[in-house]
């Protein structure tokens, strides 16, 4: 067990489904964080402040000027390093108490199992349609739940995914082009309210917290308009991956 510094998650004692029993679980989970770009800048920054304990960090990226209107946890100095170690850096500047895992090259079906295996919950923060098949397909195949999200210029969407109960990316999307990738804007807002909503699901799962998007459901929304949905999907009995 983790000697926790309570001070530190007042403001999370004082929400009545969070108590110490409840902060002692975060500082003892573990989450894996594939991908810190935009969304997983967010994720590892709302996790970290919660006091998950270990966040696992997979990306095999290095940051690029580019990155920097969306991506908090890295700065303008740490442009040409790896994002694994700007965000590491990031973390132990601000909790030192989290204990940090660096993964720094693509994580593939092959090379992943092992290490999701590891963890309680793994966030899908990837930006390309290829990465998020291959891990909404190791994690079926780990058991482990994925929580996903996918964001372009003012739109998101969010999704838990919880193997053998409820549907997979694969189910709602039964016939993806893993290559199709389009560079497209995206704002700020639009990134960190995903991530904010993925980093919700991740505590509420860690805390077996009643969660409706954890029932066949993905929430969607477009920030130009101000348009929020939650959309039923089913689980397919014909799903390659889940079923």
């Amino acid at each position: 067990m983790k000697t926790i510094n309570f001070e530190r998650y007042a403001r999370n004692l004082l929400l009545k489904e969070i108590g110490q029993e409840e902060q002692e679980k975060l500082i003892n989970a573990r989450v894996l964080v594939a991908g810190a770009g935009g969304l997983g800048s967010t994720v590892i920054a709302n996790l970290a402040s919660a006091g998950v304990g270990t966040l696992g960090i997979a990306d095999g990226d290095t940051l690029e000027l580019s990155n920097l209107n969306r991506q908090y946890v890295h700065k303008f100095n740490n442009i040409g390093k790896l994002k694994t170690e700007s965000a590491n850096e990031w973390i132990n500047a601000y909790n030192p108490d989290i204990n940090v895992n660096k993964y720094s090259s693509r994580l593939t079906q092959a090379n992943s199992i092992d290490i999701i295996k590891e963890y309680d919950a793994i966030v899908d923060c990837f930006d390309s349609y290829k990465s998020k098949f291959e891990l909404n397909k190791t994690c079926a195949k780990a058991g482990k739940p994925l929580v996903h999200a996918g964001v372009t210029e003012f739109s998101g969407q969010v999704m838990t995914v919880i193997p053998g109960k409820t549907a997979c990316l694969h189910c709602l999307f039964n016939n993806p082009d893993p290559d199709a990738y389009v560079i497209k804007g995206i704002l700020s807002p639009t990134v960190s309210l995903a991530a904010s909503l993925q980093s919700s699901e991740v505590v509420k799962l860690l805390l077996s917290l009643d969660n409706k998007l954890m029932t066949n459901c993905l929430l969607s929304f477009n920030l130009l308009d101000n348009e929020f949905r939650k959309i039923k999907v089913e689980k397919s009995i014909k799903c390659p991956v889940c079923s």
